[in-house]
């Protein structure tokens, strides 16, 4: 945990403490024995394609279970008079998951292994690392290392995406992962679970840092309105096709103070400073009988355009990235098995801000794009195609095919 954590929230680790305890307390407890059970009743193996194997115990009181993920990706760009084909493993994924002493104590840790999934200056393969305890409907708990629960197309995991790959918008503007505490729930006052909430406080410099840096944190604060009930809305496309309408509305805000990352919790760190970031974000999900519609807008604001330090006479200056964008994507599954989808994305920079961002969004700000997906079993195993066509208000367009194999076993 980051030591800006116990510093601005210190009522965080009594609460941790006082659950922890209680916890303790029913797991000494128990089930109570019955005289007609066995001594040492076998333990229990489930073994399903796509979500791997699961070992338990008959009382419940612990699980260990492992999963793995792979993508191979082929990838074709035509930019001005030059084109070009990369053939890759876009990642390797290892996943441990369970639960210890009692059900509503769980643990989740993922290993990533693709030559891009690692953050620059760190080797760690850690993605995510946490525990969840979920014994109170209105104040579930997880800590560790995972996804900030800012924006939905975010935190949608990556296996379950209708496109080869994320948002422009949100590859830009998203808050990734960070090492915090999370209180959350989804059916907040018992509601018919129509309103969820998720609160994180965290160290706000993201995922896999060593190097000390000054203290910050990042404080995020999500709302979710789900008017018909909980419904599989972190997971892109439809393909229950369900027979009844599906909508999700989440509005978002967070602040993450002092960062030293160029992005705010991702990106380069800077050498000249620190600022403050402002995020907004809103989003909606709709689903209706293999119809999926996905919609989201994206804000970020730096403190200050520009860092500058002198240092033994030489001055070093930085730019910070403040932007906006939108996007919109749908799908249809035509079969059962078959979906074809859609995507509108754009990405805007602000007056003053780094001069690599403004040329992003001038050149690749706009981007319009066409899918196929045939899932072999549902997003654990599918083939992607999707072509998109790149422009802005400057430079040549380019064009983008890929062909994708995504395979978790």
């Amino acid at each position: 945990m980051p030591p800006n954590i116990s510093k601005h929230a210190p009522g965080v680790f009594s609460i941790l403490l006082t659950l922890c305890l209680g916890i303790g307390s029913a797991a000494a407890q128990g089930p109570a024995p019955t005289t007609d059970a066995p001594a040492n009743p076998s333990p229990i193996i489930i073994a399903e394609p796509g979500r791997g194997i699961l070992v338990k115990t008959a009382d419940d009181r612990y699980s260990f279970g492992i999963r793995a993920r792979l993508q191979f990706r082929n990838t074709f760009l035509h930019a001005g008079e030059s084109d070009t084909n990369e053939i890759q493993i876009r990642t390797v994924r290892l996943t441990a998951f369970g639960n210890v002493l009692t059900p509503e104590l769980r643990y989740t840790i993922q290993l990533a292994f693709g030559g891009n999934d690692f953050d620059a200056g760190s080797s760690t393969p850690i993605f995510d690392a946490f525990v969840d305890y979920t014994r109170f409907r209105d104040l579930n708990i997880r800590v560790g290392q995972f996804f900030v629960p800012f924006d939905r197309a975010r935190t949608i995991r990556e296996f379950a995406l209708q496109f080869v790959d994320r948002q422009l918008v949100v590859r830009e503007l998203n808050l990734d992962r960070d090492v915090g505490v999370m209180f959350s729930s989804n059916n907040l006052f018992g509601l018919k679970e129509l309103l969820g909430y998720q609160l994180f406080i965290g160290g706000g410099d993201g995922r896999n840092r060593f190097a000390a840096y000054e203290p910050g944190p990042l404080t995020v604060l999500r709302l979710t309105l789900r008017p018909f009930g909980t419904f599989d809305d972190d997971q892109e496309g439809d393909l229950t096709r369900a027979a009844r309408p599906r909508l999700s509305l989440g509005v978002a805000g967070a602040y993450n103070f002092r960062t030293s990352r160029a992005q705010s919790t991702i990106g380069t760190a800077f050498t000249a400073g620190t600022t403050d970031y402002t995020h907004l974000a809103a989003d909606l999900v709709f689903k209706y009988r293999g119809f999926s519609l996905l919609a989201e807008g994206l804000w970020r604001e730096a403190s200050e355009d520009v860092l500058e330090r002198t240092l033994n006479g030489t001055v070093t200056r930085e730019s910070t990235r403040s932007g906006y964008g939108y996007f919109v994507q749908g799908g249809m599954m035509v079969t059962r098995q078959l979906e074809v989808t859609a995507r509108w994305d754009k990405l805007f920079a602000r007056s003053g801000t780094d001069p690599q961002l403004i040329q992003l969004a001038r050149t690749q700000g706009k981007q319009l794009g066409a899918g196929v997906n045939l899932y072999l079993n549902g997003h654990a195993f599918k083939l992607q195609g999707d072509y998109f066509y790149i422009f802005g208000s400057t430079g040549e367009g380019r064009h983008l095919a890929r062909i994708q194999l995504d395979a978790s076993f």
